[in-house]
């Protein structure tokens, strides 16, 4: 089963950084940005992960919570975090569990290497559990500020 637009998000239950639990249930009453990104620490999820906190107070101000979810272990994740002081959580994802909820895995290509990785997604989701906007293929630069036009518009 994958998520679909309009439709409510399959509730689930994810680990994330602080060591808290996400559920969707629990995130009723507030819009939740989903983004996906392939590594820690690598330049592209870098600059996408600082944009978002760059605009962390306007989301939050549209009525908006930041989720970035990736397959590494929360301790990467801590570190990540730590390192560019990003003010929201990272969702661990190491099972896949959530990427092919959202159908985010595809196979990429690297050095004439072929293996399945996160192509770069982010989803919006309603204060209700709707699915109200996906983004594929992103490029990171100037991603969060269209997100957040889009968050703001709900």
């Amino acid at each position: 089963m994958t998520v679909t637009l309009n439709r409510k998000v399959p509730d689930f239950t994810a680990d994330a950084t602080r060591d808290t639990q996400i559920r969707v249930k629990d995130l009723a009453g507030s819009k939740v940005v989903l983004y996906f990104y392939p590594r820690d620490s690598t330049p592209g999820c870098t600059t996408e992960g600082r944009e978002f906190a760059e605009l962390h107070d306007d989301f939050r101000k549209a009525g908006c919570r930041v989720f970035g979810i990736s397959k590494d272990s929360l301790r990467k994740h801590e570190n990540f975090k730590a390192k560019q002081g990003f003010p929201f959580e990272l969702i661990s994802d190491p099972d896949e569990t959530l990427c092919r909820l959202f159908d985010v895995i595809r196979l990429k290509k690297m050095y004439g290497k072929e293996y399945e990785g996160i192509e770069r997604s982010t989803f919006l989701i309603d204060e209700q559990g709707k699915l109200r906007a996906e983004w594929r293929k992103v490029k990171p630069a100037g991603h969060a500020a269209e997100v957040l036009e889009a968050a703001r518009s709900l």
